[in-house]
C-alpha cells in the first residue's frame, strides 16, 4: 500500500479527521508552555536558573500526574475527570501569570506551576488510546500510521507553539503567551469532548483488576519508561539551550525558531515513519531507531553560528517522532486489559519528568558554565536511552497482547 494511501485510510476511518482538527486547539498549550514559562520567567527574574527551575516544576508535576488521571479515567470515565481538571489548571496558570508579573518570589512561582502541571489533562495519551476503537473496522495495520500521524500532529504543534510564543514574545510579553494557552485548552476540550468516539467511551471490566501498579505490572511499559526518562532529558535540555545559544548569538528571539526547525525535523521524520508498514520484531525496532538519536545531537555543541544551527537542528529532529511512535504502538500492544490510557501515559509521563529535570540541569548548565555544555548534556541523554534500548529490547515482544509480570518483579 502507497504512503499516500496510508494516510487516506486512516483519515476516511469514521470521525477520524474530526478528531484530529479538536484536539489541535487543545494540544497547542504542549508546545506553548516549556518556552513561555522559560521566556517568561527570563523577562521578569533575570535568570535562566530561576526560569528553568520553574518550568522543571510545572513538568515534573505533569509527569507525575498523568498516569494517575489516566488511572482514573480507565476506572470513571473521560469528561467526568478532564473538565474539572481543565478548569484548575486554567485558574493555576492566570495566578502563574499575575504573581509572576507582580515579582512574586521563585518558590511561589514554582509552586503555582506544580499545580498548572498537575492539572492538565493528558490529551494525546487519551487520543492515542482511542485509535484502536477507531480503526477497529480497519486494517490493523494502519495503527502505526495513525500514531505516527498523532506524532506528525504533536510535531507540529511544537513548530506552532514555539513560533506563537516568540511572536507574543516580541509583540507583547510572553504573559500573553502564558495566558492564550489555557484559553485554548478549554476550547479544544470543548470541540474533543464532542466526538462520537470520545461520547461512547466504555469503562473497561477489567479496570482496576490490576492492583497498585496497574499498567506497570507490564514488563514492557516499564523498559519504555527507563528509556524515555533519559530522552526527555535531552529534549527538556534543548527547549532552554536552543533560546541561550540564540542569544549567545546576538538573538534571543531566535530560540523560537530553532526550537520550531527541530520539531518540523522530527515531524518529516514521522511522516516517513508512518508511510510504510513494518513488520518484524517492534522491540528491536525501537532499539534501532533509538540508537539513531545521539547522532543528530552531538555535533550541535560544534554549531558555529546561528545559520549552522539550523540544518543541525533539523537533522536532530529527525528521529524523535518515529522513535516515540513505536514506543506508543508497543505501549498499547503490552498495557494489561482495562488500563490503556494509563499505559499510553506512563512513557510520556517519563518524557515529561525527563523534560523537566532537562530544562533544569541546562539552565544551570547555560547560567554556570556555557550552552556548549548544555548540548553536550543533551548528547549523553541520548546515547543513554540508546544504550538502555539496546539492552532491554527483548521485554517489549509479547506473545499474547496482555501479557503481565507479578507486581513484585524488580526488573525496573
Amino acid at each position: 500500500m502507497e504512503a499516500r494511501e496510508r494516510y487516506a485510510r486512516v483519515l476516511r476511518a469514521p470521525h477520524a479527521r474530526a478528531l484530529l482538527i479538536a484536539e489541535i486547539p487543545a494540544r497547542l498549550p504542549v508546545g506553548i508552555n516549556g518556552l513561555a514559562i522559560v521566556l517568561f520567567l527570563r523577562e521578569h527574574s533575570g535568570s535562566y536558573a530561576a526560569a528553568g527551575a520553574v518550568a522543571a516544576a510545572f513538568g515534573l508535576a505533569l509527569g507525575v500526574s498523568s498516569p494517575l488521571i489516566g488511572r482514573l479515567i480507565d476506572r470513571r470515565g473521560l469528561a467526568q475527570v478532564v473538565l474539572p481538571l481543565a478548569m484548575l489548571h486554567t485558574v493555576a496558570m492566570v495566578g502563574l501569570v499575575a504573581l509572576g508579573l507582580s515579582g512574586a518570589p521563585v518558590g511561589v512561582l514554582a509552586l503555582l506551576a506544580v499545580f498548572a502541571g498537575a492539572f492538565l489533562p493528558p490529551l494525546g495519551s487519551i487520543s492515542r488510546s482511542l485509535w484502536p476503537r477507531i480503526l477497529r473496522d480497519e486494517d490493523p495495520g494502519l495503527l502505526s500510521t495513525a500514531l505516527a500521524l498523532e506524532g506528525v500532529m504533536i510535531e507540529l504543534v511544537f513548530v506552532a507553539g514555539p513560533l506563537i510564543t516568540a511572536l507574543l514574545s516580541v509583540l507583547v510579553d510572553p504573559a500573553a503567551a502564558l495566558l492564550l494557552s489555557p484559553v485554548l485548552l478549554l476550547g479544544g476540550l470543548s470541540l474533543f469532548l464532542m466526538q462520537p468516539p470520545v461520547r461512547t467511551w466504555v469503562i473497561s471490566e477489567h479496570a482496576g483488576s490490576h492492583g497498585p501498579w496497574g499498567a506497570l505490572r507490564s514488563p514492557g511499559i516499564r523498559t519504555l519508561v527507563l528509556c524515555t526518562l533519559p530522552m526527555g532529558f535531552c529534549f527538556g535540555a534543548m527547549e532552554v539551550t536552543l533560546p541561550a545559544f540564540g542569544e549567545a548569538h546576538g538573538h534571543r528571539e531566535i530560540g523560537g525558531v530553532l526550537l520550531a526547525v527541530w520539531s518540523a525535523g522530527s515531524a518529516m521524520g514521522g511522516l516517513l515513519y508512518g508511510a510504510r508498514h513494518w513488520s518484524g520484531a517492534a522491540g528491536r525496532r525501537y532499539a534501532r531507531l533509538a540508537a539513531l538519536l545521539p547522532i543528530g545531537y552531538l555535533p550541535l555543541a560544534l554549531a558555529p553560528s546561528i545559520a549552522a544551527m539550523v540544518p543541525l537542528a533539523l537533522l536532530a529532529g529527525l528521529s524523535i517522532a518515529p522513535t516515540l511512535t513505536a514506543g506508543n504502538q508497543i505501549a498499547g500492544d503490552v498495557a494489561p486489559e482495562g488500563t490503556e490510557t494509563e499505559a499510553y501515559t506512563w512513557p510520556v509521563t517519563s518524557l515529561v519528568c525527563g523534560l523537566a529535570i532537562g530544562s533544569w540541569v541546562a539552565g544551570a548548565l547555560v547560567e554556570g558554565i556555557d550552552w556548549q555544555a548544555a548540548f553536550l548534556a543533551c548528547a549523553g541523554g541520548a546515547v543513554l536511552s540508546a544504550l538502555l534500548a539496546a539492552l532491554r529490547w527483548r521485554t517489549l515482544q509479547v506473545g499474547g497482547r496482555r501479557g503481565v509480570e507479578p507486581a513484585y518483579d524488580a526488573a525496573l
